[in-house]
């Protein structure tokens, strides 16, 4: 039984289908990639994994059982983590004080109160530790640089501890020092956590080098599905890519 699977889904907005009967299947404990063109539907079907958009058909199954069309607050609580294309994150808080809200947000009422205990406050500067960030807990977290406000988004998610983890275009934006630092992070959760990923970006560089199992979407619809390097030589792929 996969993780993550998505059966036939479809989304439309208007007259525009985003989706079109989409199936995709994301095995426990690998890191996959989803790629494809510039429209081809890569966030949408995020957005319908995690709630933030209603599915018009179809299913989507975590566990082996339906997730479909739930809330993203009730998605998040079952162990689905997301990054988003531009970071979420709290700049005038200082980077532990993004970390506190994080650990806190089940519990609404208590945002604002003190950790609930050391181990709580001791996790989060694991964590940031772990992304590199610790030396930089202390100041407003609009003051970091945009790849370090990514690797701050990528921290609060592991705060709830998720199963799978759907980061979007985590590559996008940020320098290649860094894009090899995030990949030695997402591998190392992977490895020694067991932490699945699906991972949408369009540095093939970035996605080649780091997935297991590599997903094509073109309008709407799963076009190929392979290792790297098949997928990398499919004709349908560069037919969607090139034009050809």
């Amino acid at each position: 039984m996969s993780l993550l699977e998505v059966q036939a889904v479809s989304k439309a907005f208007g007259g525009i289908q985003a989706l079109s009967t989409c199936s995709i299947t994301v095995e426990q404990g690998t890191i996959t990639g989803l790629i494809g063109p510039n429209g081809s539907g890569k966030t949408t079907l995020f957005n319908v994994i995690t709630g933030y958009e209603k599915v018009d058909v179809g299913t989507v199954l975590f566990n082996g059982q339906s997730i479909t069309n739930l809330t993203p607050d009730r998605v998040f609580s079952l162990g689905i983590g997301r990054t988003f294309q531009l970071t979420r994150i709290f700049p005038r808080l200082t980077v532990l004080e993004n970390m506190h809200i994080a650990a806190r947000r089940e519990r609404i009422q208590e945002l604002f109160s003190r950790w609930s205990s050391t181990h709580e406050q001791r996790q989060a500067l694991e964590l940031l530790d772990f992304v590199n960030l610790l030396y930089h807990k202390d100041i407003p977290a609009g003051n970091l640089s945009y790849g370090q406000k990514k690797l701050l988004e990528f921290a609060l998610i592991l705060v709830a501890q998720p199963q799978v983890i759907l980061l979007d275009e985590p590559a996008g934006g940020i320098n290649p020092t860094m894009i090899n630092e995030l990949a030695h992070y997402i591998r190392a959760l992977n490895q020694q956590k067991g932490i699945t990923f699906l991972v949408v970006e369009h540095n093939m560089e970035f996605v080649m080098r780091l997935c297991d199992t590599v997903n094509v979407l073109h309008r709407g619809t799963k076009i190929a599905e392979g290792q790297p390097d098949e997928v990398r030589t499919n004709s349908a792929v560069l037919d969607a890519y090139l034009g050809a």
